[in-house]
């Protein structure tokens, strides 16, 4: 007998506060520097919309450990401002005292004040009314464009590759790694078991990966040099496609599913808008048994909108379901689309889901446990 997932929904559009916490380990001897990089980081930060608060604080243990934390009105105002050039340009200073990093995202869910702020208006949102429910799985996307004329040949380059191992360490394992290209545009999104940073690093590592990479260099549009850090880390800043929303639905086993996705171009200043509007339709239709979407994953980076879709059937069965359009908001979803990569007035939404829908490159499981 087939057990079927439970549904699992979880979404930065919530609107509940975030804190961010960012670890940080620094080299010997940098502290001073990192202290001024910092004042002038926190300078620029605190003039962010949505931004609330930020603290520093140095480990009573070990000197060279530091932990960053600030908060934020919401998730989205967070990954706004993390995926921007501006974000990238002030952090840069700070990376010479670095060794490692890694940032831990959460959303507030109970809070307590102590005696002193008895009468204290809070003067952010709320906390999160509820728990997420998950299944223990991250998911995280890269985005990168190549040279036009060279879509063939990096395909290939990107279906060619021996799998790295899936284990990482005892607690985190990569469990499906999906590639699609549109245009000249690739997409690779992961679900890892465990801790993603560690999952991303040991991916990097691994020499098949690398070769990969190596080979896939001298088509991309924006140069990176691998071998430099900085060249390194601005690239993958800028790749950068994060989940935003997750819905997995009931009544399907996963056996029975197809993956597939779909690239949105959203007009300048609409990719959250536009992300918005595709979470508030999967939510509406979750319980829908009629529905032929089991699992919907939105990534959104800028104007940057990507949608994986696990579903059985054909791809156009139920085209506004597909492309994530509630009843009645076509015209609203069209508006926020760039002119040009949008559905014109009247057009058969079957062919415009067939434009928007990515080529697949590769599909890779782990292997079973």
């Amino acid at each position: 007998m087939t057990v079927l997932p439970p549904r699992v929904s979880h979404s930065a559009f919530d609107g509940a506060r975030l804190r961010v916490l960012l670890l940080v380990d620094l080299q010997e001897g940098t502290q001073e520097e990192f202290l001024h990089a910092y004042g002038q980081m926190n300078e620029k930060v605190a003039a962010v919309p949505g931004h609330i608060s930020d603290q520093l604080c140095q480990s009573i243990e070990n000197p060279l450990q530091w932990l960053i934390t600030s908060e934020w009105q919401d998730a989205p105002t967070f990954l706004a401002w993390a995926n921007s050039d501006e974000h990238l340009a002030v952090v840069e200073p700070m990376q010479n005292c670095i060794r490692t990093t890694r940032s831990l995202r959460y959303n507030v869910l109970r809070e307590t004040h102590g005696a002193s702020d008895a009468g204290r208006q809070p003067a952010a949102p709320a906390p999160q009314v509820a728990p997420r429910l998950g299944e223990g799985v991250v998911r995280h996307a890269l985005t990168f464009t190549v040279k036009p004329g060279s879509e063939d040949i990096v395909a290939k380059i990107l279906a060619d590759y021996d799998s790295p191992a899936a284990q990482v360490d005892d607690s985190t394992r990569l469990r499906r790694t999906s590639l699609f290209l549109h245009g000249n545009r690739v997409v690779r999104a992961v679900e890892v078991e465990g801790d993603l940073t560690a999952a991303l690093r040991h991916i990097a590592r691994q020499p098949e990966i690398r070769a990969v990479e190596e080979a896939v260099d001298p088509h991309l549009e924006q140069e990176r040099d691998l071998s430099d850090p900085r060249s390194a880390r601005a690239f993958f800043a800028r790749a950068a496609l994060p989940m935003v929303h997750h819905e997995s639905m009931t009544g399907h086993a996963p056996a029975d599913l197809h993956r597939h996705a779909l690239l949105y171009e959203a007009a300048p200043g609409c990719g959250s808008r536009l992300a918005r509007l595709l979470a508030a339709a999967d939510e509406a239709v979750a319980d829908d048994p009629s529905n032929p979407v089991a699992v919907s994953t939105l990534f959104q980076s800028g104007d940057v909108v990507v949608r994986l879709v696990d579903m059985a059937g054909p791809l156009n069965a139920r085209p506004e379901a597909v492309l994530g359009i509630a009843p009645g908001r076509v015209a609203e979803f069209a508006r926020l689309l760039r002119p040009g990569h949008a559905p014109a007035p009247g057009q058969d939404l079957a062919g415009f889901l067939a434009d928007r829908a990515m080529t697949p490159i590769t599909e890779r499981f782990a292997p079973q446990r």
